[in-house]
C-alpha cells in the first residue's frame, strides 16, 4: 500500500506541476500577444482547471492512503489502547512500575482529569461553608 500511495503522490505532483506550468504559460502568452490598454486576462482554459483539480485530488488521495490509521474518537477506547501500549512497552523493557517514584501505571496522559479531581478546589462547598460561617455570626 505504501508503494501505491507514494506512486499516487508522485503522479499527482507531476500533473500539478504541469498544470501550474500550463497556467503560467497561458498567462504569459496572453500578456505578450495583447497590447491593448485594458490588461484583462481571460480565464484559464477548462483543461488546465480540470488538470489542476484532478492532480490535487490525486495528491490528496495518495497522502490519505499513506497516513497511519486514525485513533479512535471514543475516550474510553483510546485510553484503554494507550494504557495497553504503555504496559506492553514497559513489559518489553523488563521494567517494573514504581508508584513510589510518582509513576502512574498505564499510559493515560489525562489521568489527572478523572472525575475524582484530587486537589480540586470545591467552590460550592466553600460557598456553603462561608454561608454557614456568616449565619453563625462571622466569628472564628
Amino acid at each position: 500500500m505504501a508503494v501505491f500511495s507514494n506512486l499516487l503522490v508522485a503522479i499527482g505532483v507531476v500533473f500539478l506541476s504541469h498544470a501550474v506550468y500550463s497556467a503560467h504559460e497561458h498567462s504569459a502568452l496572453h500578456s505578450t500577444v495583447s497590447h491593448t490598454s485594458a490588461p484583462s486576462v481571460p480565464s484559464l482554459p477548462a483543461d488546465i482547471v480540470a488538470e489542476t483539480l484532478l492532480s490535487v485530488l490525486i495528491v490528496a488521495t495518495g497522502i490519505v492512503l499513506s497516513s497511519a490509521p486514525l485513533k479512535p474518537i471514543q475516550w474510553s477506547r483510546w485510553a484503554g489502547e494507550a494504557e495497553r501500549e504503555e504496559a506492553r512497552r514497559r513489559i518489553g523493557k523488563g521494567r517494573k512500575v514504581d508508584i513510589a517514584q510518582g509513576e502512574v501505571p498505564g499510559g493515560n496522559p489525562f489521568a489527572w482529569l478523572t472525575e475524582d479531581r484530587i486537589g480540586f478546589w470545591d467552590g460550592r462547598g466553600k460557598r456553603k461553608d462561608f454561608a454557614d460561617w456568616v449565619r453563625e455570626g462571622g466569628r472564628s
